[in-house]
């Protein structure tokens, strides 16, 4: 049976997933944005080896820690590749936000439909082109890691590089909300919610119909 735990993580609160399988030793991190030190130590705390790196796009507050944990764990960083471009502007990125620059790193592509340890890719673009969220069915009524896509109460911002207001809407409406209402969802930043419960009251985006 896969753990999960997440913490927030770097200067914008990124929230950092660590999802594993105890009996095979194994696991991933989704969404290092910062703070690699303390989930190094976290990782070897639980005592598993890193598969993976996921991440749901390409702002830095969630690629802060990514090349400092890929050199340590000489593991792979996987990324859509609609967001490559994002890294590309990575110094941009942190100075539009008054943050000190941070080592690009070096990923390998993931795709609509991709599953590793348990987790499910689902391209969600909108809050970027690359956006994707990680659907996990092992927890009872399952868990989605959504990223920047979806909020308790809100939903990811538009105004960015690549995003796209009616592409977010139809990536929630067409992945997320197809999803069991049970579903827990672990935002990209803040508390934790439901697909049933942001379905029905999210005032941006709701499943009775199009905002």
């Amino acid at each position: 049976m896969y753990k999960l735990e997440t913490f927030a993580v770097g200067p914008l609160g990124c929230n950092c997933s660590l999802l594993w399988d105890p009996e095979a030793g194994t696991g991933v991190v989704v969404d290092p944005g910062g703070d690699g030190a303390r989930i190094a130590a976290r990782v070897q705390a639980l005592g598993f080896r890193v598969r993976a790196l996921l991440h749901t796009h390409a702002h830095f507050d969630h690629v802060g820690a990514t090349r400092e944990l890929q050199d340590l764990w000489q593991c792979p960083a996987l990324l859509h590749e609609g967001d490559r471009f994002l890294l590309d502007a990575l110094d941009m990125q942190t100075g539009l936000f008054g943050m000190d620059p941070i080592p690009r790193p070096e990923t390998a592509g993931l795709a609509h439909g991709d599953v590793l340890e348990g987790l499910k890719t689902l391209h969600t673009p909108g809050h970027t082109p690359g956006s994707c969220c990680f659907h996990g069915a092992f927890e009872r009524g399952g868990v989605v890691l959504a990223g920047d896509t979806l909020f308790q109460g809100g939903v990811g911002r538009t105004d960015l590089w690549g995003g796209s207001w009616e592409h977010l809407e139809e990536s929630i409406h067409r992945e997320l909300y197809a999803l069991p209402d049970a579903t827990l969802v672990i935002p990209g930043h803040g508390p934790s919610t439901t697909i049933g419960g942001e379905a029905r009251e999210n005032p941006y985006v709701r499943r009775t119909g199009r905002s």
